[in-house]
């Protein structure tokens, strides 16, 4: 099974993920668009790390800051046109360049939400209420143009269960132990990404409808990190250590915004095969690796090989 080319339109969270999935196909990683000079013939990586779904623009209008970027998912979107504009001399070239294929539009909107609850102090309703509907369109749109360009195979990923991540646990942390579910994960944050997961798949749904030439496909996170979570055990992690970042200090996650991981005097677990989480917001690269595998099969049972051949 091989994947001639792959194009990502995300954050980093799948990067890792799918990047996992080209080593097991034996591709390289995917080059950089900004890296000019690269090689992108096995595909192209227009992510960009720490990027939120919706512009600047917009999430000023609710005084919320992206402290580290300006290239939201339109601006990755512009990048892809440019790129499309130059290596293909028409529209029809271009479908028979991307005739095999894969698109990944995601996971995107998590930087969104931990923007505006942590940096501008917003409400979990607000995020729900007013900052989801227009992210999920957002990401509709970006498929849309990613099928303009010529694709015929999307993989939308949803969210991970954020409420189980060192930083929403660190951040949000009460002596309310009815906040808490049987895992120890916040319920309301894990709430709001079901919430967001099942806008996504609606529009997936409707993608898929009005695009009958394409098959896009809803990658579901949300439940493959939950499966090794709940058996990390039984997977070789320290069950002790499952809700704590390999890489941080303080507190009782391990985790401390003003002293992240790669600051000074901030140590690194003896075993990072034995965690989770990386640094809190990331996974560990084993981590990953279980989920690409749950992804695989999932994504593989959802579709036909005719309809969904990664060739």
């Amino acid at each position: 099974m091989t994947i001639y080319n792959c194009f990502f339109l995300m954050l980093n969270q799948t990067k890792y993920t799918f990047m996992l999935t080209a080593q097991t196909v034996g591709l390289p990683f995917l080059n950089p668009y900004l890296e000019r000079e690269a090689d992108f013939s096995n595909g192209v990586n227009f992510a960009v790390s720490d990027a939120t779904a919706l512009p600047s623009f917009f999430l000023a209008n609710y005084n919320i800051v992206n402290p580290v970027t300006n290239s939201s998912l339109d601006v990755q979107l512009g990048w892809m046109q440019t790129y499309f504009n130059f290596t293909c001399t028409t529209r029809k070239d271009c479908a028979q360049k991307l005739k095999n294929a894969l698109f990944i539009v995601g996971e995107i909107g998590l930087n969104d939400i931990r923007y505006a609850l942590f940096q501008a102090g917003k409400s979990i309703e607000f995020v729900k209420t007013t900052l989801l509907p227009p992210i999920i369109q957002t990401i509709k749109h970006a498929v849309n143009e990613v099928i303009n360009q010529g694709a015929i195979r999307v993989v939308v990923p949803g969210n991970f269960p954020i409420g189980c991540f060192p930083l929403f646990l660190t951040s949000l942390q009460t002596n309310d132990t009815t906040a808490y579910d049987e895992l120890n994960c916040l319920k309301e944050v894990n709430n709001l990404s079901m919430y967001q997961n099942s806008l996504l798949q609606q529009a997936v749904q409707e993608l898929n409808q009005e695009n009958p030439n394409a098959v896009i496909v809803y990658a579901d996170y949300y439940s493959a990190f939950l499966w090794v979570f709940r058996n990390a055990a039984l997977l070789g992690f320290d069950l002790a250590s499952r809700q704590k970042s390999c890489c941080g200090i303080g507190g009782s996650y391990n985790f401390d915004l003003l002293r992240f991981c790669g600051n000074p005097g901030v140590p690194v677990c003896p075993n990072p095969n034995k965690s989770i989480s990386w640094d809190g917001i990331h996974l560990t690269q084993r981590t990953y690796g279980f989920m690409t595998q749950w992804l695989i099969r999932d994504i593989l049972a959802k579709v036909s090989t005719q309809s969904f051949e990664l060739i």
